[in-house]
């Protein structure tokens, strides 16, 4: 809470590069829709790739790990299980489910955080339950020397700190003081540096950032892995958390680190998002239907210029080819002349 505290009580400064992250984001988020109404099939192994590698990926960062044999059964079929680590990651994608199916109506309070740490981590003894003793972030090296990489909340204050970040949190919705994205980077850290479980934080820091990610118009989650980019650049988030994480207890921590890196991964993510789905091959016979598909899709005229963007994976030349047939086939008429004119359907 530390963080949230900082950014609505402080006239801060909001850095450059996370400026430039959250242009490109808002542009991103623009589009979105319009990527979300394409090639159906595709969007929808999307979305099952998506599942596999978050639910493998958020658990292998913490060390648990499945026979990659065993992966797709383990996610989507109903197999008897062998291990905790298989019970792990099952009930990490019980938890993903959950958020992908009821997202936007997910309240996102203490009841909410404890139900996803009881799903993912596998409804072991205290799942679903905050730390009863006292444990810091500790790392352990190769050779066997450790060191203590972060003082945590006490077991003791853990509650009271949860109930204040929760607050926050809804504190940064309502009055707008803070940009959402940075708000949620923001809890995002608050809640790792209060490490409210005993194990699975990690786990849940990132459940929370998919559920808040929806909750504010940020779709991306849906279609690519955030989990797995951050599996693929874990070196850079361990030190950016640690660069972020020194001096929280005493306000006089930087956010920008880590915060920087977040929006990377969502920038990056939707790169990719974007990427993978204007790259769908089609048949011309398919580019046709998509462009009619599109055109039946509006409610009222339309220009050249809407129905293109409406079909990103298809030219310019191939919609205004469509859009010629269709003409001749007294399907639409043209409402005007040039680049501007109004388009409607013909009953």
């Amino acid at each position: 809470m530390m963080t949230l505290q900082r950014l609505i009580g402080e006239n801060f400064m909001v850095p450059q590069t996370a400026l430039w992250y959250l242009t490109d984001l808002a542009e991103f988020k623009g589009r979105q829709e319009m990527f979300t109404r394409q090639a159906p099939q595709r969007l929808k192994a999307l979305r099952e790739h998506a599942i596999v590698e978050s639910a493998v990926s958020s658990n292998r960062i913490e060390g648990v790990n499945i026979d990659a044999g065993r992966v797709a059964t383990v996610v989507f079929g109903r197999p008897l299980l062998r291990d905790r680590d298989e019970e792990e990651v099952r009930g990490y994608r019980d938890a993903l489910n959950l958020i992908h199916q009821n997202g936007l109506d997910l309240p996102l309070d203490e009841e909410c955080i404890l139900n996803l740490h009881r799903m993912a981590r596998g409804e072991i003894w205290d799942a679903g339950r905050y730390k009863d003793q006292d444990g810091d972030i500790i790392e352990r090296y190769p050779d066997g020397r450790e060191r203590v990489r972060f003082h945590t909340v006490p077991a003791s204050g853990t509650p009271a700190a949860m109930s204040e970040l929760l607050s926050l949190w809804q504190e940064c919705l309502q009055d707008r003081k803070v940009h959402p994205l940075l708000a949620m980077v923001a809890f995002n850290l608050d809640f790792l540096c209060i490490h409210p479980f005993r194990d699975g934080n990690g786990r849940v820091s990132r459940l929370l950032m998919l559920l808040q990610c929806y909750q504010l118009g940020y779709d991306v989650g849906r279609f690519i892995s955030l989990e797995r980019l951050i599996e693929e650049n874990k070196d850079r988030y361990y030190e950016t958390l640690e660069a972020s994480s020194q001096g929280w207890h005493e306000g006089a921590h930087d956010l920008w680190p880590y915060a920087h890196f977040l929006l990377y991964v969502l920038k990056t993510a939707y790169r990719e998002f974007e990427t993978r789905v204007g790259e769908v091959t089609e048949a011309r016979g398919a580019k046709t239907e998509t462009v009619q598909r599109m055109v039946e899709s509006f409610d009222g005229d339309f220009t050249l210029g809407e129905l293109q963007r409406a079909c990103p994976a298809v030219s310019l030349d191939m919609v205004r080819l469509v859009l010629k047939e269709m003409k001749a086939a007294g399907r639409v008429e043209c409402l005007g002349r040039g680049p501007g004119a109004r388009w409607k359907k013909k009953r």
